[in-house]
C-alpha cells in the first residue's frame, strides 16, 4: 500500500495480550507494508495484523486499545505518549474505510434516485397524463352535467341567461350559422359578469350582452364566437378545468365520475375573471374563412385603432367579396339585440 509509506518507519512500545486470559507483554509496534507488526523486545515477531482489519475498542480515548477485527480477545494497548503512532493508525484506518465499498450507501443513493424519479413523474408527468386520460374517456353526457352544474354556479354572479323569446330564436340561428366542430354547445347571452365570451366543458359559449347590444352588425359577436370556438382546438375546456383544479379532481372524476360543487364554484369564479387565451392571427384568419365571416369588424372591436389587429384587417378573407351566406338577417339581428329585453 504505497499510500502508507510515510508511516512505515514509525514505531512505538505497547502492551500486547494474545488472549483474554494471557498476560500482557511489552512489545514493539511498527507499521509495515499493509500490516501492523508486533514484535517482542528481542525483535521476534509475535503477530501481524492486517491494517484493514485493525479495529479500535475505545474510539477517542487514550490509552488507545486495538484488536484484530473478529478477535476482540487479542488486544494491543498504546499509551498517551505514543500519540504519533496512534494518530497514524487512526489516519490509516480512516483512509482504508473511505476506500471500502459501501453497499448500504449505494443502496441509499439508489433509493433516493428512484424516489426522486418517482416524485418527478408524479409532479410533472402524472397530472398531465391523468388529465388527458380523463378528457378522453369522460362521456359526452358527463360533460353536459359538468357544464350545466358550472353554469348554475356562474349564474349566481351573472344572473340567468337572457331568454326573450324572439331573441332566443335568433340566437339559435346564430349558433347554427357558426356551429362547433362536433355540433355541441349552446350560445347564451348573459346580463352581467362575463368579460366577452366564456366557453364551458359542454361546448356552451356564454356571451356578454354588450356584444349584441352595442354594435350595429352581427359580424362582431360572430367574430367573438369564432375566437371562442378556435380556443377549444388549442385546449379542451374540460382539460382547462382539470388543469386548474389539480390532480385530485382528475382522479375523482375518473373514479367516481363526479366533480364536487366546491370545486365547480371556485372554478366558476375563476372563469369570469381569467383572461382569454391569445390566438395567432393566422389561426384567426383561417377560422374566419372557414366560417365565412369578415374579420375586419372583429378586429376593430378588439382594438378601435386597428393597430394591434392590423393583420386581421389587411388579410380579411372577405375584404373584397361578401360571404355567400349572411350571418343573420336584419330582422333576426334586431331580435337578437333585444334578447335581454331592451
Amino acid at each position: 500500500m504505497t499510500a502508507l509509506s510515510e508511516y512505515q518507519r514509525l514505531e512505538a512500545t505497547g502492551l500486547w495480550r494474545a488472549a483474554p486470559d494471557a498476560q500482557r507483554v511489552e512489545v514493539i509496534v511498527s507499521i509495515g507494508d499493509a500490516t501492523l507488526v508486533i514484535t517482542d523486545l528481542q525483535d521476534r515477531a509475535l503477530a501481524h495484523w492486517s491494517l484493514p482489519a485493525v479495529a479500535r475498542a475505545n474510539p477517542g480515548q487514550r490509552p488507545a486499545l486495538y484488536f484484530p477485527d473478529g478477535n476482540p480477545g487479542e488486544t494491543l494497548e498504546l499509551s498517551k505518549s505514543e500519540a504519533d503512532v496512534i494518530d497514524a493508525i487512526e489516519k490509516l484506518r480512516a483512509t482504508i474505510e473511505r476506500r471500502r465499498p459501501h453497499p448500504g450507501r449505494l443502496r441509499l443513493v439508489t433509493f433516493v434516485t428512484v424516489l426522486a424519479g418517482v416524485m418527478a413523474l408524479m409532479v410533472w408527468w402524472l397530472p398531465g397524463a391523468m388529465r388527458r386520460h380523463a378528457v378522453n374517456v369522460v362521456p359526452e353526457v358527463k360533460r353536459q352535467e359538468i357544464g350545466a352544474a358550472l353554469l348554475t354556479h356562474i349564474q349566481r354572479v351573472t344572473g340567468p341567461p337572457c331568454r326573450e323569446a324572439e331573441g332566443g330564436f335568433a340566437l339559435t340561428r346564430l349558433g347554427q350559422r357558426l356551429p362547433s366542430a362536433n355540433g355541441s354547445g349552446r350560445l347564451l347571452v348573459m346580463r352581467n359578469g362575463v368579460r366577452d365570451t366564456v366557453h364551458l366543458p359542454d361546448g356552451s359559449i356564454l356571451i356578454n350582452r354588450i356584444l349584441v347590444e352595442d354594435y350595429e352588425e352581427p359580424d362582431i359577436v360572430a367574430g367573438y364566437v369564432i375566437a371562442a370556438r378556435l380556443r377549444t382546438t388549442l385546449s379542451d375546456p374540460l382539460a382547462d378545468l382539470l388543469k386548474h383544479t389539480g390532480l385530485w379532481v382528475s382522479f375523482r372524476l375518473l373514479t367516481t365520475g363526479k366533480v364536487d360543487d366546491e370545486t365547480l364554484e371556485s372554478y366558476a369564479e375563476y372563469l369570469l375573471v381569467a383572461p382569454s387565451r391569445p390566438l395567432n392571427d393566422d389561426v384567426l384568419l383561417a377560422g374566419f374563412e372557414a366560417w365565412s365571416v369578415r374579420s375586419t369588424p372583429y378586429a376593430y372591436a378588439v382594438d378601435i385603432t386597428g393597430e394591434a389587429t392590423l393583420a386581421l384587417i389587411e388579410a380579411d378573407p372577405f375584404a373584397v367579396t361578401a360571404p355567400e351566406t349572411a350571418i343573420l338577417s336584419d330582422a333576426d339581428w334586431l331580435r337578437l339585440q333585444g334578447i335581454c329585453g331592451g
